[in-house]
């Protein structure tokens, strides 16, 4: 089970179907087994009449059935299968055994059909990379040509000014020209190499100690001296200082800039010459962005290479490992034999993919590191990101904290009776508005949380989904340290303003007591907002980003983060409104808990309004700009739900002001539309489910959680928040406080079904993409040439 764990851990998550069916295997290795201890039963009892004893668990697993797709494809197989190399049939293990049974036949054969799989998918995936890796060297290229025509030497080059440009050798998977100025390493850069190497990859070389039997430890240092002195002894590829001056006019002939930079859409910039009539027009600002941009595209070009090498050892190991149990399950040595084609098939024999990682490294030290070593692989591989005990402490701490607060707050309310004198219950009526801000806030927080802990147990690539830069995206422990620290915050000034309005001690601070939530959004928008390196400042400033792209939807080109944001807003409408309430207790002077004299004014009203539709108006404005771009017309359907959820939102709000049964009805048709629209589309588009045709009856193909009544329901649960609105359209003759206290549990529980939502959701663009927003993230390279413009207008 030890390296079952380890192998699920270390999948690629968008590649988990490509990998061998470990489990698949071991499961028929277990029929093996039972398959012989029940002839060995038999032939034991053979002359006695008592029925064979045999292992209980062998019972319950020859009694279940096998998957039939699983063996159907097995039986189309047979007597056609695809081997990587050509080989002799009577050097096959398969064929080395007089006796064999029909369930080590079936084993077998379903080990082929794996090894083709991993071999057809590493094989496409490599000549992908090596594509790229082109594209990536001609780039890189360019860079040093116009570095050189700028006349100014790159943070890598040595002092001495006659730098030479050499190439990557034929040998090598690249046939361009070398990325960098001059590949040369002196000793130090080469030691720290090996150094890095020793200290980094020791992980892999026990794991292939403990898994393989054998030990293929990858000597980077020396191959990295290997590359050097086949690069330095090339004297043919060494150019003069005189050649060294064409050169970079002659790459530089047919080059225009992409200016990815100022906009989320890419326009090209014309040809622009300089006086002497030879190179680009490009200043110190934009030579700086271009090597930022390559330098983004070589990382995340080194990571699908770090991939493919995980995938192939990962593959190579569980080879290995299965087939050691076969041999010790069925008494034979066919283990060497198989791993002899394992490991002359192209996933065991292919080193294009090392190559290329050396050729990244190289070209990355010695242009965007200053030749340090440690510096490159940092930024080209860094660390796991590691959960610390710190945060575990603090997050426990400042939960019993908020718990304290609540409980000490609800005590003070019930010792001085609040509820049940006029004036207790008028102050009650207009401080939870204002309170239950921060309540929804932390309550999002925390649902956000939960979805964090269950897309990890699921393997959910949420980080790269949402376009997390490496290593800086939050965990569950992490956003639910937030989300209590906020609990404290809200409560503490909860208890704050209880004490100094309420308490007969402290009557003299009755107005300052009006103060205390004004003070505590004020401190929470400074935290927000701070500059400074604390309190995950990457994370606060990407929400703060996609917020801004959220306000301005129809300028920016819609991404993921940008639309799943959205969506939260559209949850948030009751919060929204306590805003409102916000700027007329404090912008228009209405506080000292006046909250029916802002509902007698006009501007108010018409505030509440606007704000209750402005997040469904925004996720409008969102899926038309997406129908505008990709002609998709789901996203014009899309479009029109939303548009319903705005008319019934409308509907609502004015039934809420205004009373009467003419409201009342009009406000059941309108929300009734919306909810049947976006029950539909919750269920059908955004979750995957309710497919008439799938394997899982009801739901769709593929799943993540391996109890299918959770999400029969997810579905009855999310139809059943969605229609809690009912309750303040009805109304039910509740009393102003009480009316309080609904609107904030509805609100709630929307924020519930967002959570609940927002699960499924994404583990439905995960297994299916249905977005389309993911795919390996690709950065924008800086240069085009004109004779790619060529063969794309033919």
């Amino acid at each position: 089970m030890k390296f079952e764990n380890e192998f699920k851990k270390q999948m690629v998550p968008e590649w988990t179907d490509a990998y061998v069916d470990y489990s698949g295997l071991k499961r028929l290795l277990r029929e093996i087994s039972c398959d012989k201890q029940i002839k060995k039963s038999r032939a034991s009892f053979g002359r006695s009449k008592k029925k064979p004893t045999v292992n209980r668990k062998c019972n319950e697993l020859t009694s279940q059935p096998r998957k039939g797709q699983i063996m159907k494809d097995i039986e189309n197989q047979v007597g056609d299968i695809d081997r990587p190399q050509q080989h002799d049939n009577t050097q096959h293990p398969h064929r080395k055994f007089q006796e064999i049974s029909e369930i080590e036949m079936t084993f077998l054969r379903k080990l082929d059909e794996e090894l083709n799989k991993v071999n057809s998918f590493y094989k496409e995936n490599v000549e992908a990379v090596t594509k790229e890796g082109s594209v990536l060297s001609k780039q890189m290229e360019t860079l040093i040509a116009l570095r050189r025509e700028m006349e100014i030497s790159p943070q890598n080059e040595r002092r001495d000014s006659h730098a030479e440009v050499s190439t990557i050798p034929s040998s090598t998977t690249l046939q361009t020209p070398c990325p960098s100025g001059s590949v040369h390493l002196d000793s130090t850069v080469e030691m720290d190499a090996n150094r890095w190497r020793e200290k980094n990859e020791s992980n892999w070389v026990e794991m292939d100690v403990n898994y393989r039997g054998e030990q293929k430890e990858s000597n980077w240092g020396s191959e990295l001296h290997r590359v050097h002195t086949e690069v330095s002894s090339n004297k043919h590829l060494e150019v003069t200082t005189k050649e060294n001056n064409q050169y970079p006019q002659e790459i530089l002939k047919h080059v225009k800039v992409i200016d990815v930079f100022s906009s989320h859409k890419s326009t090209s910039k014309d040809i622009c010459r300089n006086s002497k009539g030879d190179g680009l027009d490009v200043n110190q600002n934009d030579r700086s962005k271009i090597e930022e941009q390559l330098k983004k595209a070589f990382a995340e070009f080194y990571q699908k290479l770090h991939s493919l090498k995980q995938y192939s050892f990962m593959n190579l190991s569980a080879f290995a490992r299965i087939m050691k149990k076969y041999d010790k399950i069925s008494s034979k040595t066919a283990a060497k034999s198989y791993m002899e084609i394992v490991d002359t098939s192209y996933l065991g024999s292919s080193e294009e993919v090392a190559d290329l990682m050396k050729m990244v490294e190289i070209a990355f030290i010695k242009n965007f590191s200053n030749s340090n070593y440690t510096e490159a692989m940092r930024l080209l591989k860094p660390k796991t990101k590691r959960g610390k005990h710190s945060v575990t402490f603090s997050s426990g701490f400042l939960s019993g904290c908020a718990v304290a607060l609540f409980v000490a707050t609800v005590l003070k309310i019930v010792s001085q009776k609040l509820m049940e004198k006029e004036d207790g219950t008028h102050y009650m009526e207009n401080i939870i508005p204002l309170y239950s801000l921060f309540g929804f806030v932390v309550l999002h927080m925390l649902m956000y949380a939960a979805d964090l802990y269950f897309w990890r147990r699921c393997r959910v690539n949420y980080p790269f989904i949402f376009g997390s830069k490496r290593g800086t995206e939050l965990g569950w422990q992490e956003v639910f340290l937030l989300g209590a620290g906020f609990a404290v915050l809200a409560s503490a000034s909860f208890l704050a303003n209880l004490y100094l309005d309420r308490d007969p001690s402290t009557q003299k601070y009755r107005t300052e007591a009006e103060k205390v939530p004004l003070g505590t959004t004020a401190l929470i928008l400074l935290i927000t907002f701070c500059p400074f390196n604390i309190l995950y400042k990457s994370s606060r400033f990407f929400f703060i980003r996609c917020i801004l792209h959220c306000l301005s939807a129809p300028l920016c080109k819609v991404k993921f983060p940008d639309y799943f944001l959205a969506d939260q807003l559209t949850s948030q409408v009751q919060a929204s409104r306590c805003i409102v309430l916000y700027i007329c207790y404090y912008g228009l002077g209405e506080y000292s808990r006046k909250q029916n004299k802002c509902h007698t004014r006009g501007v108010y009203n018409t505030l509440s309004f606007i704000i209750a539709v402005i997040p469904f108006w925004l996720r409008f404005l969102q899926c038309i700009r997406r129908l505008l771009e990709e002609k998709d017309s789901m996203h014009g359907y899309n479009a029109l739900k939303y548009l319903s959820t705005i008319v019934a939102v409308l509907i609502r709000t004015a039934c809420e002001l205004r009373k009467g049964v003419t409201w009342m009805v009009l406000a059941l048709i309108s929300s009734a539309v919306a909810v049947l629209m976006n029950t539909y589309w919750d269920i059908v588009v955004d979750w995957g489910l309710l497919q008439k045709h799938s394997k899982n009856k009801y739901l769709r193909d593929r799943l993540l959680v391996s109890n299918k009544s959770a999400y029969f329901a997810a579905m009855i649960l999310n139809i059943l928040l969605r229609i809690a609105w009912i309750q303040l359209v009805l109304a039910f003759n509740l009393r102003s406080f009480q009316k309080v206290a609904a609107t904030a549990l509805i609100s709630c529980l929307e924020i519930i079904r967002r959570g609940l939502w927002n699960f499924f959701s994404l583990e439905n663009e995960h297994l299916n993409n249905v977005n389309k927003y993911r795919s390996f993230k690709s950065v924008p390279l800086p240069f085009s040439y004109s004779d790619d413009d060529n063969e794309k207008d033919n």
